[in-house]
């Protein structure tokens, strides 16, 4: 029997971090010690209280049966506070906080709720897979801005043509960026909110690193900014602050309006998220916040390593204001696949090809800042052994 897939599922390439795992698998099967700088999972552990959190809260026979589809009063209520201290925006924790499985989950899910076949969504390239992904999994169409180094990986708006924001439904954004490193001022967001309101359409910011910036950069909210929440939502995460990115979940939260769409779409899809979850989650937003910033120091520690031992190596490389993850050049005579290569063959050391984000990625690779310090250490040595001249 001839399997008949749907025409979409056709047009979805492999994601990106299942191949990754299979070129490091048949390295380490073939006996190499890979050290991999490719995905962004955090190596420390979650912090101890959430976890006491969990163990507590599961023994309660209570939270066995389903959750609430809208989360927990407890869990939006202090996602809604957590807001209101680091950003100063105050949100109704009932019509405008959204909790998610993850962000990964909500913006997947964002796209079916806005979305129809002939739609365009302003998806910025090289970036997270997701956004482009989930567009195409709605029927609709991705229209790519690129990031260039030149514009600080920031979208050139007045670039996009009248007939695609007029076709356009979603602006996708995400600062402090994944992959780049790029960090965003109010500018872009002001801009970008008057453009949303010109031409229509749904701003949806992507603010999973907002607390892992560097050199005393302090990342804002897009909803921080006038107008925001008449066009548009924010997306955070407790993957990466809080070392939580096995827990699954997150949040939205904004316009009332978008979050009630993206919100009918999930109660037809998914069944919420575990209470115990949600309560660790409480105990995150509202006790841990020296934790976030130990792991900021740990980020930073870490990028300003690799820069100065990869800068000795003749790399040109420009240190990330944000996320945990440097964007480097590859060197010269390389694309980006034949440079990931290169290392992973005569070093057993792999970093993710930068046109697995998009075309724009052509010509750098992505190195995740979430390796271990000691096998940092001792990939910079097998690198230097390999590549100093």
């Amino acid at each position: 029997m001839t399997m008949r897939l749907s025409k979409r599922l056709e047009r979805i390439p492999p994601y990106l971090f299942v191949e990754v795992d299979r070129k490091i698998a048949e390295k380490k099967a073939a006996g190499v010690d890979v050290i991999s700088f490719g995905v962004g999972d955090p190596d420390i552990p979650t912090p101890e209280s959430i976890v006491e959190t969990l163990i507590d809260k599961s023994g309660n026979p209570e939270h066995h049966r389903y959750p609430s589809y809208f989360g927990l009063d407890e869990f939006r209520g202090a996602a809604s506070r957590w807001v209101e201290q680091r950003f100063g925006v105050r949100l109704d924790p009932d019509r405008e906080v959204l909790p998610l499985i993850g962000s990964k989950e909500g913006i997947a899910h964002l796209a079916l709720a806005l979305l129809d076949p002939g739609d365009l969504a302003l998806v910025p390239e090289p970036s997270y897979p997701v956004y482009e992904m989930g567009t195409i999994l709605a029927g609709a169409e991705p229209y790519f801005m690129p990031l260039k180094r030149e514009n600080g990986f920031l979208p050139d708006l007045s670039a996009v043509p009248e007939e695609v924001a007029e076709r356009a439904k979603v602006l996708w954004l995400n600062y402090p960026n994944n992959p780049t490193g790029a960090v965003a001022e109010g500018p872009l967001f002001a801009e970008a909110i008057e453009f949303a309101k010109k031409h229509d359409i749904v701003l949806a910011h992507d603010n999973a690193y907002s607390e892992i910036t560097f050199d005393g950069f302090v990342a804002p909210s897009l909803l921080e900014f006038k107008g925001a929440v008449d066009v548009g939502i924010e997306f955070h995460s407790l993957s990466k602050s809080f070392n939580m990115t096995g827990w699954r979940i997150g949040f939205a939260c904004g316009n009332p309006q978008v979050l009630e769409a993206l919100g009918t779409v999930k109660t037809n899809i998914d069944s919420g998220i575990f209470n115990p979850i949600q309560l660790a989650g409480v105990t995150a937003l509202e006790k841990e916040a020296g934790s976030a910033a130990r792991m900021r120091d740990t980020y930073q520690s870490r990028r300003d390593y690799l820069v100065d031992e990869f800068s000795g190596l003749g790399w040109e490389i420009t240190p990330p204001g944000g996320s945990i993850y440097v964007w480097m050049p590859v060197p010269p005579g390389f694309d980006s696949v034949g440079f990931s290569t290169h290392v992973l063959d005569r070093t057993g050391i792999f970093f993710t090809p930068g046109n697995a984000y998009g075309p724009s990625g052509e010509g750098y690779v992505r190195i995740s800042l979430s390796v271990p310090t000691g096998r940092m250490e001792e990939a910079v040595s097998r690198l230097k052994e390999a590549f100093r001249s």
